[in-house]
């Protein structure tokens, strides 16, 4: 592996659909998610908020599938080329970027979140 150059242990991975190469979603990788992705074939992650690895899909059942992992020159950001199984994002659009920064809604929903994370016993 080449001499990845992570911040505050992070490095950025941007998520590619690999056969129509829409940008999917952005997540944060640290060295330990970046050897299970490669080890598993299964994006991993991990998560700022709740400080913790994470396997894309593990509540959704919408997995993302790594087909190669690309890094910037700088080496200090990767690209997974992934095939995704439903949705990208937790709110149920296909892509993180669904929406214009004036607010308008461009994506398209896959599935209600609501139904998808909804807790047994909620």
């Amino acid at each position: 592996m080449l001499n990845l150059k992570f911040d505050n242990n992070l490095i950025p991975v941007i998520v590619q659909d690999e056969k129509s190469r829409e940008v999917l979603m952005m997540a944060f990788a640290n060295n330990e998610a970046v050897r299970l992705t490669r080890e598993t074939g299964f994006a991993h992650y991990y998560s700022r908020s709740r400080k913790k690895l994470w396997k894309k899909g593990e509540e959704s059942g919408h997995f993302q599938k790594v087909l190669r992992i690309l890094t910037d020159c700088d080496e200090d950001c990767l690209i997974y080329e992934v095939v995704q199984t439903g949705a990208a994002c937790h709110t149920g659009y296909m892509s993180c970027f669904y929406r214009t920064l004036d607010g308008a809604v461009i994506g398209t929903k896959v599935f209600d979140p609501e139904t998808v994370y909804k807790k047994p016993g909620h």
